[in-house]
């Protein structure tokens, strides 16, 4: 048995802010509104000794810019993915990483592991190959220091509680993989920390009205904050930021 600790980076679409809400939510941006653009993972055997490494880029295909958001955060461009392949082939490279023995997936929350199987899917690939048993390192870090579960500490926070050196930027899923498996050397979790993640699993909510951003309204309180007008970078900018926020993405501790 493998433990495939996976960290990934995300496109987002830059939002339009001159385009209507409704339409924005009816295309590829609902079936897909993270697009991966790098993939890094760590390999370690039952023991937890590390013996393989992941780490490809992407060039994406549902968001060919790399918004300046994810920019600013990865130091990743758009010009520096051009060059890369697209996600069906890195996605068949992942998986001969992967390999046929029995693996489990560890990750440092669970948007990874949503988003993984979400954009294979996508891409309408066989993700029936990647593993469905999974860890989620992140609520057992907080356990670990005596913290709620539901008290989610940052991955460079627990790294530095566990003072385990830092020579690598975060950010980076190649580094953030590293980091993580680092963590899960520590913790060294016990089987009924394993969970199974099920991508077919439906969540059958109650209908509420549809709901739409007042893009206009939300201009013009940050223009009133700022007592000046915006450019439409800026404009641009502040929407995505409210879309991500609303995610929960980057909720710190």
């Amino acid at each position: 048995m493998n433990y495939i600790v996976i960290d990934l980076e995300f496109n987002q679409d830059i939002p339009n802010t001159t385009m209507d809400e409704n339409n924005f939510q009816i295309d590829k941006k609902v079936l897909c509104p993270f697009e991966i653009i790098q993939i890094g993972a760590v390999k370690l055997d039952s023991k937890y000794h590390r013996f393989s490494t992941f780490n490809r880029f992407i060039k994406p295909t549902i968001y060919p810019n790399v918004s300046p958001f994810v920019a600013e955060l990865t130091g990743i461009t758009t010009e520096q993915l051009l060059t890369e392949e697209i996600f069906p082939d890195v996605y068949m490279a992942f998986l001969d990483f992967i390999g046929d023995t029995e693996s489990i997936f560890c990750t440092w929350g669970m948007s990874d592991i949503k988003e993984l199987f979400r954009n294979t899917r996508y891409h309408q690939l066989d993700y029936t190959c990647l593993p469905k048993k999974y860890i989620n390192i992140q609520p057992l870090v907080s356990l670990h220091f005596g913290i709620s579960s539901k008290k989610l500490l940052r991955l460079q926070t627990a790294v530095e509680s566990f003072n385990i050196p830092i020579n690598q930027a975060f950010h980076d899923a190649s580094s953030d993989a590293y980091y993580t498996s680092e963590i899960l050397k520590k913790l060294q979790p016990s089987y009924t920390e394993i969970k199974i993640y099920d991508p077919d699993k439906i969540v059958i909510q109650a209908m509420n009205p549809k709901k739409t951003i007042d893009v206009e309204g939300l201009i013009k309180q940050f223009e009133k904050m700022y007592n000046r007008e915006f450019s439409e970078e800026e404009k641009g900018i502040v929407l995505l930021a409210y879309k991500m926020g609303k995610t929960q993405q980057f909720i710190k501790e």
